[in-house]
């Protein structure tokens, strides 16, 4: 299986055309060139974008339909639960990472869950778990899993 290397490289001045043949006899291939410069801008900072990447939308929530505001993904939610119930029980991230995937849970990007992925997610679930944990389903399961530990 091959791999690719990449290195990127701080420039101070321009590349030469020498350099950059150099480079390609070493094994390199051009892939992009990035520029920058410093431009004036007005005293008042312009509002940020209102757009949301894949990336900052937390475990649990989705885009709703509109697009304007965010919304409990179900399956999501119940992932996070069903993580709660494990943690509760005081399960290794590894059996739990077991648990989800025989029960056919996902990560977002459609893998199986891995005790590190699950690991991540503890940041997640400590911000959601005020929400999980005072609803009626979970004092119901509560009394549950207080009553499988009094019998362990």
């Amino acid at each position: 299986m091959k791999k690719h290397e990449r290195i990127r490289e701080k420039v101070a001045i321009l590349p030469t055309s020498m350099y950059l043949s150099k480079m390609h006899d070493a094994g390199w291939t051009l892939v992009a060139l990035e520029w920058e410069r410093e431009i004036e801008t007005s005293a008042t900072p312009e509002p940020p974008e209102e757009t949301i990447s894949s990336e900052e939308i937390p475990f649990g929530l989705r885009i709703s339909g509109d697009g304007h505001h965010l919304e409990d993904d179900p399956l999501e939610m119940q992932t996070l639960k069903f993580l709660a119930e494990l943690i509760v029980q005081d399960v290794s991230f590894s059996s739990m990472a077991d648990a989800l995937n025989i029960r056919d849970y996902r990560t977002r990007d459609g893998r199986a869950w891995t005790s590190a992925a699950v690991f991540r997610l503890v940041p997640r679930l400590i911000d959601v778990s005020p929400r999980i944990l005072i609803g009626a389903e979970w004092q119901d399961r509560k009394k549950q899993l207080s009553k499988v530990a009094w019998n362990s």
